[in-house]
This record gives C-alpha cells, structure tokens and sequence, in this order.
C-alpha cells in the first residue's frame, strides 16, 4: 500500500536526499594543487605599498574617467527621450543634432581607449614591471 503522507516516493537514497547526481555531465578533473610554500605570496603583495600605489594610479584614471563617460552617455539619452525639438534641429542637409551626438558617442570611446592606453602604457606598466621584477627577485 502507498505513502498517504509522501504520495511521490523517492525510488532510490539519492532521491530521498534530494542530492540527484547531474545527467550528461563528465566528471570534472581539477589541476593538482601545487605545493604549499611554492609560487608568490599573493597577500603580501596585494597589502605592499607598489600593489596599492598601482591600483590607486588605476583608480585615479578609471573612476573619473568612467563617471565623464556615464554622463556624457545618460545626457544623450535623456536628450533623445526628452528634447525631441532640440535632438532634430537640422545641422547640415539631413543630418540633425541627434546623429551628430550619437556619433560623438563612438568617437568618444575611441578617444577614451586611446587615452587609457597612453595611460596604461606610461604609467601602470612600468608599475606593473617593477612589481614582477620583485616578485620575482622574492621567489629566487
């Protein structure tokens, strides 16, 4: 006679336990763990003065830069959604102030990859080579 209370029986433990092993999936191979005392110590460089100098040369770029680009692209939308009149005043022939700020958009990521690059080239890469360089000279 059926469970009244569990009308839908497991059929096996693995059912009852609610822990059902996943169809179709090939068992996972995990590199093996290296070592312990081997490789850099991660935490005493992310905590050393040249890690924290180089996230801050990062963060004084990235943030502002960020914030200049988050404005520039919400005054254009809300332009596009609000000032209809403004957006489709006529610049030249059949191009109107909207077309021109939507191309201001692309133009303006390219200028911003552009001087993140001249940035990361000057700045953070010497940084970032220093900082290998005496990780490295630690690990010898």
């Amino acid at each position: 006679m059926p469970d009244v209370a569990r009308p839908f029986a497991a059929s096996n433990a693995l059912e009852d336990t609610g822990q059902m092993p996943a169809l179709f999936v090939r068992e996972r191979r995990t590199a093996p763990e290296p070592p312990r005392g081997t490789g850099p110590d991660f935490d005493r460089i992310q905590h050393g003065k040249e890690f924290v100098a180089l996230r801050r040369s990062f963060r004084r770029f990235v943030f502002p830069m960020s914030l200049l680009f988050f404005t520039w692209y919400m005054t254009y939308v809300l332009l596009a959604a609000y000032a209809h009149e403004f957006m489709s005043r006529k610049v030249f022939g059949e191009v109107n102030v909207g077309i021109l700020l939507g191309l201001g958009q692309f133009a303006s990521t390219v200028l911003i990859t552009i001087a993140y690059l001249r940035f990361a080239n000057k700045r953070l890469d010497p940084q970032v080579e220093r900082l290998r360089a005496a990780v490295e000279a630690g690990e010898r």
